[in-house]
């Protein structure tokens, strides 16, 4: 996601209009795009399928503005040349999914509704393949529902597959093109989750998508057995390391980092990033710039509203590249570092900077004062922002609950990791650093920290 607004003011007249113009022009189409909630349910659905749709005649992969930068066109061009010379007609749909939106979270209806804004009929030949709704994987949608090219199994394989769990989006999907062009998907989806040592997966029909019914009793024995015996050896493990580590641990860990807990952790905090982002979209269309502030400054003014654009956009990077925890954490941090930027640019008595969120945990939100904090076993103390319960802890000289992240094969407070490997950790999420987050993201120093 990126924004290219004039951040030059002109003269007070056209100064709104100017500022207005650059909200619009970097906003409104990837509002449109992902919101389309204006006008009756029926509408709602059917202008983002209208606009797949369209996208769809033009080029077999259609990817969603939010998606652009992991997915870049030169990559879309690369998997559109595969398909046409795969000879078979797959579709390949890059959009978010979120509850509450045009398809109510599920891919499945998404599909449903382009086909028919396609006017595909239910014989018609053709393989469609989108995101799943679970992270990290992909669904597969075939036509007829015969299993010709074992397109559910297949494409959903590419999740379980081990050498896929970090590669690119472009890389999954040529993955799972290889596999509909093989006409095994069944086989290698076996294959696949006998290999795959996680339990956090979805399921796939054998022989495709019938539309009734779920997993056989033997795919759904494959899946719970290797389960379970992770379960067990997971609930083992974390016993024997709280009897070792108990007493040094000198922090504690959130219930949202718990090893049984991790993966839903994600998803989870994800899916509650991109419903903010959205909103922070409509609050900036909402904004009429200059009206509030006319007797203020209009330069600064003007900065802050220049800051709470670039926040959007570097909130999208960091969205788009987010790993764990801490990175969507950091979504979190950068849009309430805007929507700050936001309010003092309405405000007519230039209200003072908020703090940032949490320096100790950020899902706590956003600080109440600023604390002198001592690590254990350090003699140099920091200033830092905390929330009021962190604060009655420094304050009473107990631990505060602190992000953790895993760093070489451990836990730790994510502030421990090596700065020139965290942005967050460089940050404190904006405690210990005079420039802004938004700064820091745009020069390029999440992606130099990855």
């Amino acid at each position: 996601m990126s924004t290219e607004p004039s951040a030059a003011p002109g003269a007070p007249s056209a100064r709104p209009a100017r500022l207005r113009a650059a909200v619009l022009a970097a906003l409104l189409g990837a509002v449109l795009l992902v919101l389309g909630t204006a006008g009756p349910a029926g509408a709602a659905e059917d202008r983002p399928g209208e606009r797949i749709a369209d996208g769809l005649r033009k080029s077999p992969v259609y990817v969603d503005p939010s998606y652009r930068q992991a997915f870049p066109a030169d990559q879309q061009r690369r998997l559109a040349k595969k398909i046409k010379a795969s000879g078979i007609p797959v579709r390949v749909i890059v959009v978010p999914f979120i509850s509450g939106d045009a398809w109510g979270g599920e891919p499945e209806k998404m599909v449903d509704v382009v086909r028919d804004r396609l006017g595909e009929s239910l014989h018609k030949e053709a393989v469609y393949m989108t995101l799943s709704s679970t992270e990290g994987f992909l669904n597969g949608y075939e036509f007829p529902r015969d299993g010709k090219h074992q397109a559910s199994s297949g494409v959903s394989a590419v999740g379980y597959q081990e050498d896929m769990a970090d590669k690119s989006l472009y890389a999954k999907f040529s993955r799972a093109l290889e596999i509909v062009k093989s006409g095994d998907g069944n086989k290698q989806y076996e294959e696949a989750i006998k290999d795959s040592k996680g339990s956090d997966r979805p399921s796939a029909d054998e022989d495709g998508e019938d539309g009734e019914g779920g997993p056989s009793p033997l795919l759904l024995a494959a899946l719970i057995v290797p389960a379970l015996a992770v379960l067990v050896v997971a609930v083992l493990t974390i016993r024997a390391r709280r009897s070792r580590t108990s007493v040094r641990v000198p922090f504690t860990s959130p219930r949202s980092v718990f090893a049984t807990a991790r993966k839903a952790g994600v998803r989870d905090l994800r899916k509650r990033a991109q419903r903010e982002l959205l909103a922070y979209n409509e609050e900036l269309l909402a904004h009429e710039p200059g009206d509030s502030a006319a007797d203020g400054d209009e330069a600064a003014d003007t900065d802050l509203l220049q800051l709470s654009l670039d926040a959007y956009s570097a909130a999208g990077t960091v969205l788009d590249n987010a790993r764990d925890i801490p990175d969507l954490a950091g979504v979190l941090a950068l849009l309430h570092e805007g929507r700050e930027a936001l309010r003092r640019s309405e405000s007519a008595d230039g209200a003072a900077a908020a703090l940032p969120l949490c320096f100790f945990h950020p899902l706590h939100g956003p600080a109440a004062e600023r604390v002198r904090w001592r690590p254990l076993g350090r003699r140099e103390s920091l200033d830092v922002a905390a929330c009021g319960d962190c604060a009655a802890a420094v304050a009473a000289r107990r631990a505060p609950e602190v992000l953790t992240q895993a760093h070489e094969d451990r836990r730790i407070p994510y502030f421990e990791v090596p700065p020139e490997h965290s942005l967050w950790a460089a940050t404190g999420y904006g405690s210990l650093t005079e420039d802004t987050l938004t700064e820091r993201v745009l020069r390029g120093d999440f992606t130099r920290t990855r």
